[in-house]
């Protein structure tokens, strides 16, 4: 009797997850999608416009909430709400830093092909009046200011689909939440937010670097225990990493959009191999 009461619950849990995930998935799309539909098709705003990015960004929350208060109502003991600044701030030093180190890897890559000449007159270009040396001190200035703009999505990636998705499998659980989060991202390469000349390759290498974020971003989650050091390197991977990378290696004498996110895409995959191989193995 006992077993068969113990199957049935688990059973329910079962089922009450996947109804969660469901939800989930069906308010973030919804809403990050229908508005960037609606403001770039019907308003024609452009997708940098941070009234578009910003509502879209935090689809993510907004379903975690809906789903955790309302649906499942399982609450949010689990979410890593807190910033556990006192144990966890290595884990914070790391993800606000490392956006940077990873910069300097890709740049350091390209020079070793000798195929780029080193310039950085328009690394100047990215903060108007501010001194060359200046700019990289300054955007991780800048991530650290704007991590709670990125918490709307790690609100939702690594706070809850990262934690439902694969149930005790913590590597399957970071490929597949990566790869739901890049799929999230598509509408941006077909609504004038990025433009790759070779679309498909581009959509690739995108997918594969958000994919090899998310398993940095779950290891700072799981070591942390808060969602807050996650929500920082995002910042610093869109504040950071790309904008240098993209001024220091496009161009003439430089490599093309597809290029530059091979060559992130290599380092940021050997980075993340180290915290994937030591995840304890799937159950």
């Amino acid at each position: 009797m006992t077993i068969m009461i113990d199957a049935r619950a688990a059973s329910l849990g079962d089922r009450l997850r996947k109804r969660g995930l469901t939800a989930f998935l069906l308010i973030s799309f919804g809403i990050a999608w229908g508005w960037e539909a609606v403001a770039h098709l019907v308003l024609g705003w452009s997708l940098v416009n941070p009234l578009v990015q910003v509502p879209a960004g935090f689809a993510p929350a907004i379903a975690a909430l809906v789903v955790r208060r309302w649906v499942t109502r399982e609450g949010f003991t689990d979410a890593g709400s807190r910033l556990r600044l006192r144990a966890a701030w290595p884990y914070y030093l790391l993800a606000w830093l490392g956006p940077l180190a990873v910069a300097a890897a890709v740049v350091g890559l390209a020079a070793a092909t000798g195929r780029w000449r080193p310039s950085v007159g328009a690394v100047g270009d990215l903060v108007p009046g501010v001194p060359v040396w200046a700019v990289p001190l300054l955007l991780c200035v800048l991530a650290l200011i704007t991590t709670v703009v990125f918490w709307g999505e790690e609100f939702g990636w690594t706070g809850y689909l990262l934690l439902r998705i694969c149930p005790g499998r913590p590597r399957r659980a970071a490929l597949v939440a990566g790869l739901i989060a890049a799929v999230w991202h598509y509408p941006l390469a077909f609504l004038g937010y990025v433009e790759y000349r070779h679309l498909a390759l581009g959509l690739i290498g995108w997918t594969v670097w958000i994919m090899c974020q998310e398993i940095i971003l779950a290891w700072l989650r799981a070591r942390s225990r808060s969602i807050w050091p996650a929500s920082l390197a995002h910042a610093g991977n869109n504040l950071v990493l790309a904008p240098l990378t993209t001024a220091l290696l496009l161009g003439p004498g430089g490599f093309g959009e597809n290029g530059i996110q091979l060559l992130i895409v290599l380092v940021l995959a050997t980075v993340a191999a180290g915290p994937f191989l030591r995840t304890g193995r799937e159950q």
